[in-house]
C-alpha cells in the first residue's frame, strides 16, 4: 500500500509540474504585457517581485543540496524526495507568476519584422532546449517518475551514470543556457522582464556552482576532466585536461 500511495504521489507530482511548465513559458512569453496591475509604488513592486524570485532560488537550491536531503528523507520516503522537491519547486514557481508585479516601462521594442521573428525563434529555441536537454539526461529521473516507479516495483534505484550526450560535449549546462536564451529574447523588452532576465541569469550563475560542487563530489576525477575540457555555458573550444 505504501509503495502505491508513493507512485501515485510521484505521478501527481509530475502532472503537477507539466502543468506548472507549460504555464511558465506562457507566462515568460507575456511578462509584463497586460495594461493593468501596475498600482503599487515602483520600488515595492521591486521588492515584491525580489522576494517572490529569492523563494524560489532559496527553495531550489536548498533542497537541492545533499545536506538537506539527508535530513529531508528522515522525514519522508526516499523514493519521494526528488517528487516533493519537483511539486515545492512546482508551487514555489506558481506563487511568482500569481503575485509577479508588472514593471511595464519599455526598455528595448523590435520593430524590424524580422528581427522580431528571430528573437520569437530564439524564445522558442530556449525552450526547447530546456526540454530536450531533460531527455538526453533522464526526463523521469530528473522529475522523480523514476524513483517512485522504480519503488513500486520493488526494484533497487541506481543513480545516474556519468555521460554527456549531444549538446553535452559542447557546454556542460545546456539546460540553463537554454533558461538564459529564452528569457532574453524578447521583442519587447520591459522594466520588469529585465528585471527577471538579470535575476534568473544571476541566480543560473550561482546554481551553476553549488550544482558543480556537488558533482565533483560524486563523479570526482571524471567531471573535473570534463569541467576543464568543456565551456561552462558558451560554447567555445577549451583545451582538454592533460
Amino acid at each position: 500500500m505504501k509503495r502505491v500511495v508513493i507512485l501515485i504521489y510521484g505521478l501527481v507530482c509530475y502532472v503537477v509540474f507539466f502543468a506548472t511548465f507549460l504555464y511558465a513559458i506562457w507566462f515568460v512569453y507575456t511578462l509584463d504585457k497586460p495594461a493593468g496591475g501596475a498600482t503599487r509604488p515602483v520600488l515595492e513592486r521591486l521588492l515584491i517581485n525580489a522576494g517572490l524570485l529569492s523563494v524560489f532560488a532559496l527553495q531550489h537550491s536548498v533542497m537541492a543540496r545533499q545536506g538537506f536531503k539527508r535530513v529531508w528523507t528522515r522525514v519522508i520516503p526516499e523514493p519521494a524526495e526528488r517528487s516533493s522537491y519537483v511539486l515545492l519547486a512546482s508551487l514555489a514557481l506558481l506563487l511568482l507568476i500569481r503575485f509577479w508585479q508588472p514593471l511595464l516601462s519599455p526598455i528595448w521594442t523590435m520593430e524590424n519584422p524580422v528581427g522580431r521573428s528571430v528573437l520569437h525563434g530564439l524564445f522558442w529555441l530556449g525552450w526547447g532546449i530546456v526540454l530536450v536537454t531533460t531527455f538526453l539526461i533522464d526526463h523521469f529521473e530528473l522529475f522523480g517518475v523514476k524513483q517512485v516507479w522504480t519503488s513500486y516495483t520493488g526494484r533497487h534505484h541506481e543513480p545516474l551514470a556519468f555521460r554527456s550526450p549531444g549538446p553535452y560535449k559542447i557546454v556542460r549546462h545546456p539546460l540553463y543556457l537554454g533558461f538564459i536564451i529564452a528569457f532574453w529574447s524578447a521583442p519587447d523588452m520591459t522594466a520588469g522582464h529585465l528585471f527577471f532576465a538579470i535575476m534568473t541569469t544571476a541566480y543560473i550563475l550561482v546554481a551553476i556552482q553549488l550544482e558543480e560542487r556537488d558533482l565533483i563530489h560524486f563523479y570526482g576525477e571524471q567531471y573535473r576532466s570534463y569541467r576543464s575540457s568543456v565551456s561552462m555555458l558558451i560554447p567555445w573550444p577549451r583545451k582538454k585536461a592533460s
